[in-house]
């Protein structure tokens, strides 16, 4: 991975695209985390943070000037609150092919009234039922979702369905659902029964909580590392795990057998 520095933004490609705004391009650097962006000065319409592991959507100074952000295949798995103080005339957000899983999830999305067009498409969360319609209702200001034009008999029955006692009984269970956690955030309070562990041990289960893609991977590897049990070590008796650590994109993760 390479951290995001002023220096490597300063040495990025930089042009004017077809549109004819000035655009960063920050593509496949496999950067964490957005940070140290005040050294763009603010000078770009377009920020294409493309094919990085990026695994949560803030850390943005106020940029002023930013209507485009494309976030393609990252590891996007939460979206921070507060966007609209950091970039108020977001227009185009991209997020082709990142992990948001739960409807919640686009909630912080709503202050940002410039915001038109949103894609999600390769995301868990368009699988979820009533997709479509939660983000026309809750995203009134998006005019372009997954690169197709809202029409105005979808507005209406989005409308419709989430201002009917059925509908608020489903944004009740979505806020039920939405994440609350950040990746890792929790492991100061995890306890580790097995005091056999090694370091090694422990560390190798922490770093798998902190690359955890959805709110029930993160829960069950905090279970394996409080019970002492590591993916793909033999118990006590002989046996293997019912786990196995497996090498995915140059991480470790842990799948159930």
């Amino acid at each position: 991975m390479v951290k995001l520095t002023a220096e490597l933004i300063q040495n990025s490609w930089q042009y004017i695209n077809p549109v004819k705004d000035r655009e960063l391009n920050l593509r496949g650097y496999k950067i964490p985390e957005i940070e140290n962006l005040g050294a763009t000065g603010d000078q770009f319409d377009t920020i294409d943070f493309s094919e990085n592991d990026i695994r949560k959507l803030d850390g943005f100074p106020y940029l002023k000037r930013l209507k485009c952000l494309l976030m393609n295949n990252n590891r996007i798995v939460r979206i921070g609150e507060g966007l609209e103080e950091h970039i108020p005339n977001l227009e185009s957000l991209v997020l082709t092919g990142n992990h948001i899983e739960e409807l919640g999830d686009v909630d912080p999305l709503i202050p940002l009234q410039n915001l038109n067009s949103l894609s999600l498409l390769h995301n868990p969360i368009t699988a979820k039922p009533h997709y479509r319609f939660y983000v026309i209702y809750k995203l009134p200001q998006i005019k372009l979702l997954d690169f197709r034009k809202i029409k105005l008999k979808e507005r209406e029955e989005a409308k419709a369905l989430f201002k009917s006692k059925k509908g608020r009984e489903i944004q009740n269970e979505i806020s039920k659902r939405a994440k609350t956690f950040v990746p890792g955030g929790n492991l100061s309070g995890t306890t580790i029964k097995n005091k056999g562990l090694s370091a090694q041990q422990v560390s190798k289960i922490r770093e798998a909580i902190t690359k955890a893609s959805s709110l029930e991977e993160v829960e069950r590897l905090q279970k394996l590392l409080q019970s002492g049990h590591i993916p793909g070590d033999n118990n006590q008796n002989g046996h293997s795990s019912d786990y196995e650590m497996m090498e995915v994109d140059g991480g470790q993760k842990f799948t159930v057998r």
